[in-house]
């Protein structure tokens, strides 16, 4: 039977009061205004409640006190759950910058969740790593970092492409121009990251296939003198580029609250992604975890709602949950509901070539999440089957 949810349905321009959408074997069929055929459908009235696209996170790593990198199904199925319950429909699990035998470890275990066809929200992996700048990475293990050979990349490639939808990599780095334009070429999005990359390296990357800033203002560079000349760095790249998109861990923490509103002013919501970027303490109570894999991984504190480094000296990571990201949007961005949904939906949707995903419209996945005035995530339907409420 036809399925039919009412409520105030988000688009991308507007909300619509008193709609509905409808859906059959897991694609919407009708966004609008309510009609009176009820007695044709199985139907659940939300009220005043939102019914949006479901979130779309492009850069996340773990939660529910599991990480990708543990290499178990077991891992990815939990962060999968714990994500699903807070609005999030689509995924891209992401790695961590270590050994080889782990990365391909995860692959396999990736590989056998696919045929399973076991969770429907995991649309592939994000690669964070290991061609990084030290002098940016960050909470990246230094041990595994290094320059991209074509001979280590191709291995990579050989053995995990086909689940790899998005890489980030310092452009800087001898061999990422090629790189970039290989994963351009195979439908991998090149992202910039982890990098002490100038103006015009950016730019270069830009032409080469590099589309887009991986968590912006963190593990990159800024303006910096050389003697006495400014020298602009990946963060005024971002500005400069007006087609480079960027994504924002707006957990409040990252970045404050008028950092938040300055980016959504000056790139818009179409050029912004909302990221969780959150490890295995996200959904948790937990005040320590383990950064990365339980067998290599270190210990992290978490407090003031963001994971530190144990010196405090830098941010690890987030325990963000994307109802959180939309919700600090609103507060601090002054970004309209629309605008907060469209960067948690369809803007990275369209940055990671996600089709028929991201909007409310009649031939798209019925990937839907419902929630209330302060982004209290009430029911999540995944190609048109309920997996929370």
């Amino acid at each position: 039977m036809k399925t039919k949810l009412k409520g105030r349905i988000i688009t991308p321009v507007r909300i619509i009061e008193n709609g509905e959408i409808t859906f059959e074997e897991g694609k919407l069929i009708y966004v609008g205004t309510r009609k009176n055929d009820d007695a044709f459908y199985e139907c659940t009235d939300f009220g005043d409640g939102y019914i949006s696209p479901g979130f779309i996170d492009i850069h996340v790593h773990g939660g529910g006190g599991y990480d990708f990198m543990d290499g178990t199904e077991e891992a990815f199925l939990k962060t999968a759950a714990l994500h699903q319950s807070h609005g999030t429909t689509s995924m891209l699990a992401t790695t961590l910058t270590c050994p080889d035998e782990e990365l391909f470890a995860i692959f396999d275990v990736f590989g056998k969740i696919k045929e399973k066809k076991t969770v429907s929200c995991l649309a592939g992996l994000h690669l964070e790593g290991p061609y990084f700048s030290a002098a940016q990475k960050g909470a990246q293990d230094e041990r595994y970092i290094k320059a991209p050979e074509k001979e280590h990349y191709e291995i990579i490639l050989a053995k995990g492409g086909k689940y790899i939808k998005r890489w980030s990599i310092a452009p800087e780095l001898d061999g990422a121009m090629e790189l970039g334009k290989i994963l351009a070429a195979r439908g991998i999005l090149p992202s910039m990251g982890h990098s002490d990359a100038e103006y015009e390296t950016a730019l270069e990357a830009y032409e080469n296939g590099y589309t887009h800033l991986t968590h912006f203002y963190s593990g990159m560079s800024t303006i910096k003198r050389k003697g006495g000349f400014r020298h602009l760095g990946l963060i005024e790249s971002g500005y400069m580029i007006d087609d480079l998109t960027v994504e924002i861990i707006a957990d409040g923490c990252h970045l404050p609250p008028p950092l938040l509103k300055y980016i959504y002013k000056a790139k818009g919501a179409d050029k912004v992604a909302l990221v969780t970027d959150a490890l295995r303490g996200a959904g948790t109570a937990s005040s320590a975890m383990i950064l990365g894999s339980l067998s290599s991984g270190y210990e992290v504190i978490i407090e003031d709602g963001v994971a530190k480094l144990p010196d405090r000296s830098a941010f690890a990571g987030s325990i963000a949950t994307c109802d959180r990201l939309v919700r600090n949007m609103i507060r601090y961005a002054d970004a309209p509901v629309t605008d907060a949904v469209k960067m948690m939906t369809a803007t990275p949707a369209k940055i990671a070539r996600f089709e028929n995903k991201g909007i409310l419209r009649a031939g798209f996945d019925a990937d839907i999440a419902v929630f209330d005035d302060d982004i209290n995530i009430k029911a999540v339907y995944i190609g048109g089957s309920c997996v929370y409420a």
